[in-house]
């Protein structure tokens, strides 16, 4: 089908797979860990609510593995990964 002014349709995502999601996860923790260690900060798109979702759970284990308080902040288009408060 042709489309009016060379557009072309948005792609359509299909949703990760448990197995997917588990992967995902396992696989950005290390790299956000050496990212936080290095600028205090991790930044990326994730712009569905599933991806949002992938890199707060991220987010989760990351503190686990570095036994800091790690927040995450998103907007919609982005997340945003740092440090949180250290309570006393």
């Amino acid at each position: 089908m042709t489309h009016p002014f060379g557009m072309q349709p948005a792609p359509r995502r299909t949703p990760l797979s448990a197995e997917e999601k588990a992967r995902s996860e396992t696989n950005f923790a290390p790299l956000v860990a050496e990212s936080l260690m290095a600028n205090g900060r991790f930044s990326v798109s994730a712009d569905t609510p599933e991806m949002a979702e992938l890199f707060q759970r991220v987010a989760r284990r990351v503190g686990d593995m570095l036994g800091r308080p790690v927040v995450s902040y998103a907007n919609g288009r982005r997340i945003v990964i740092t440090f949180g408060q250290e309570t006393s």
